[in-house]
């Protein structure tokens, strides 16, 4: 574990924290895994206001000494089979400088004390095939493949 790694919940309010947000998910869109482009000025501006307005997300900051070094952004949701509130993780980055050092680990700590906390019965999250790195991180944390097997469906609007 990275001991000098605190983890803080997103402040709104916080310009440091908001620019740490869309720098984070920039920085995780054009990593090989995001397979996009960086967000634009105007898309770091739209996901922060969107992120400031959800009233079911939950979003996590890593710092590491004076770096934002990872971000975890999940969502709250309701179980009709259980009754409860369950919780989905969206998106787990963590910078190339820090992988390996615990810094995942943390954050999905921390997002698993947050929806204990609020009763959920579960958390759920979505890994690409390809990210062995992940999946071995989520199955060490107690995350399986559904039972029955699930497939990620979409479609693009």
């Amino acid at each position: 574990m990275n001991a000098a790694t605190e983890i803080l919940d997103c402040c709104y309010a916080n310009a440091e924290h908001l620019e740490a947000v869309a720098a984070l998910l920039s920085a995780y869109i054009a990593d090989e895994m995001g397979g996009g482009q960086p967000l634009t000025p105007q898309g770091k501006q739209q996901l922060v206001d969107g992120l400031s307005r959800h009233p079911a997300a939950t979003v996590l900051l890593a710092k590491t000494g004076d770096t934002f070094s990872g971000m975890l952004v999940a969502f709250e949701n309701f179980s009709t089979f259980t009754a409860k509130p369950m919780l989905n993780i969206h998106d787990l980055i963590v910078l190339k400088p820090h992988r390996g050092k615990g810094v995942g680990r943390l954050l999905m700590g921390a997002a698993i004390k947050k929806a204990e906390e609020k009763g959920c019965c579960r958390l759920t999250l979505e890994v690409r095939k390809d990210n062995a790195v992940a999946q071995n991180l989520y199955r060490d944390l107690g995350f399986a493949e559904a039972s029955p097997p699930m497939h990620y469906w979409r479609k693009p609007l």
